[in-house]
């Protein structure tokens, strides 16, 4: 009873959020706290099943430590199949903990604005849990189109001028990448005859040389759907000015969006193209390694060329795309644990960026702004009169701590979790392994990804310290800002998870460890998946109380 409990645990994160998004649709604005308090416990629900099922997938519950729900009862590959390991309960946490900072920091004013803001929320939700979960192409293509129609109207939400023109940007681009979904699709279900990622792996396996060159065209148009919502260079142009148009809420949210084609590289790469999958063996991991390294320069050009705060934060989460796009085309286990890591740090870093913009934005007024990059520019000096004593006021004194907090987690410095996840790295390509492909010292790669790593976070600090510069110091501050504790509590929380993972490095660098091992053994996973039986009908009783013949 409890295993198939756990068993349907699975669904969980697809369904409450679909449940809940309905129901708010017809309740009007003038239900505001009805609306919210709906909403806040849909996502406190997703936060408790994904805790649930990371115990499951670490703890022995299921075969493997892999959970398989078959929707309507069908067996892979004919049916719908959901899949639950460690990676993807990974995700359902960290989409959860994201979602509940954004919607309490939502709570005093942006949730209060569009009427449909908690429904889109919900099922932005929806779409980002069925990514992680699914394991069919075509349901994937369902979860993102359900998670971009979602993220269309939150875009647009509180519209102005500068949101309308980024918004149309990002839809045009999203729906190119969408009819490239399609077209990769149908090409690999044309080769293959199965869109069931476990039945893909082995029959792509078995696949003949006349058919593997469609398969691998199917594959690069599939590649570009997922690389332009992971913002590889130079797919990813849309998504600074995106990030410094949305609202922070929304664009704490498509932070983790990025991350979704990241992580379907991931998961698709190591399962289909790994050492057993015969002629398609190894295919496009070279091209994702230097794809990879040429969005971080582009990311760190751009961020040192950005004054506004939001485009930083949007080229931060190139850099960080880019950083992981390559750690997944290089191809080492111990390379993608420290990457998995990496991914969760600067996921938060960026997100409370994003977050604490709005509220640094309320001490720049417009002419200290100008006035501060005049004297820089012009080498103006301002000499200080005789030094006065003067007390910082505590939303000033929190206003500054934060955003040092997220500079040196976005720059990579120690001693929070930025500073582990770059370490971990520089040791994983230092150390490669004694055999298979990547036996022997650290080549040219290698070496080219690491200084472009340690370039790009010293670019990130002369960025950020210029912007806090400009902020904290050049700029004229007739009063404190008001803040509320809502909006506080989520940047701060965000921080303090950022810190708790630096303090606990090492148990959750062995739980990435353990889900670096299930990806790198792709016979084992389809296995998994296709031996799954459907569930067993109960046995039918008599149908009175007389006694049969």
């Amino acid at each position: 009873m409890a295993q198939q409990l756990a068993q349907h645990l699975v669904i969980l994160p697809v369904l409450l959020p679909l449940v809940v998004g309905a129901l708010l649709v017809p309740l009007t604005q003038g239900r505001h706290h009805l609306k919210f308090a709906l909403s806040y416990a849909s996502v406190l629900g997703l936060l408790i099943t994904a805790l649930a099922l990371m115990v499951d997938a670490d703890g022995g519950a299921w075969p493997d430590g892999i959970g398989v729900y078959l929707a309507a009862n069908w067996a892979a590959p004919f049916g719908i199949a959901l899949v639950a390991d460690r990676l993807a309960a990974l995700m359902l946490l960290l989409t959860a903990v994201l979602a509940l900072a954004a919607l309490h920091f939502a709570m005093q004013r942006w949730s209060r604005i569009g009427v449909h803001f908690h429904s889109l929320f919900q099922f932005l939700l929806m779409g980002i849990n069925g990514a992680f979960l699914t394991h069919d192409l075509f349901n994937l293509f369902v979860f993102f189109e359900v998670m971009l129609a979602a993220s269309y109207g939150l875009v647009l939400h509180g519209y102005n001028a500068e949101r309308l023109r980024a918004s149309m940007q990002y839809i045009a681009v999203n729906l190119a990448a969408a009819l490239l979904f399609l077209l990769g699709t149908a090409l690999i279900y044309a080769t293959t005859g199965t869109l069931n990622m476990a039945d893909l792996a082995v029959r792509i396996a078995a696949i003949g040389p006349d058919e593997v060159g469609l398969l691998k065209v199917g594959v690069a148009t599939l590649a570009l759907a997922f690389l332009v919502k992971g913002a590889m260079w130079p797919l990813g142009f849309w998504l600074p000015t995106t990030y410094a148009a949305a609202s922070p809420p929304v664009a704490a949210m498509l932070v983790l969006m990025t991350k979704v084609g990241a992580y379907v590289v991931l998961r698709l790469w190591l399962l289909l193209f790994g050492d057993d999958a015969g002629l398609a063996a190894g295919f496009g991991y070279d091209a994702l390694v230097w794809g990879g390294m040429a969005t971080i320069v582009f990311g760190a050009a751009g961020m040192l060329a950005s004054d506004s705060a939001g485009r930083m934060a949007g080229y931060s989460a190139v850099v960080s795309s880019g950083t992981l796009l390559a750690v997944i085309g290089y191809g080492q286990p111990s390379l993608v644990t420290a990457g998995l890591y990496y991914l969760i740090g600067s996921t938060l870093a960026v997100a409370a960026f994003l977050l604490l913009i709005e509220l640094i934005d309320r001490i720049r007024t417009p002419g200290a702004a100008i006035l501060a990059l005049t004297m820089e520019a012009w080498v103006v000096e301002d000499t200080p009169d005789e030094p006065r004593g003067k007390g910082v006021p505590a939303a000033m004194a929190f206003l500054s701590l934060a955003f040092a907090a997220c500079a040196l987690m976005i720059a990579g410095l120690p001693p929070l979790s930025g500073f582990v996840a770059k370490f971990s790295m520089f040791h994983a390509l230092l150390n490669p392994p004694l055999s298979g492909s990547g036996s022997g010292a650290i080549g040219a790669t290698g070496w080219t990804l690491m200084a472009l790593v340690i370039v790009s976070g010293l670019i990130a600090v002369i960025s950020m310290l210029r912007f806090g510069v400009r902020t904290f110091w050049a700029a004229e501050i007739v009063a404190p800002p008001r803040l509320h504790l809502s909006e506080v509590a989520p940047i701060t929380a965000l921080l303090l998870i950022s810190l708790a993972m630096t303090v606990q490095a090492r148990p959750l660098f062995d739980y990435l460890g353990r889900a670096s091992a299930d990806l790198h053994d792709s016979g084992k996973y389809a296995r998994r998946v296709l031996a799954e039986p459907p569930v067993a009908k109960p046995s039918s009783g008599p149908t009175s109380g007389k006694e049969t013949p």
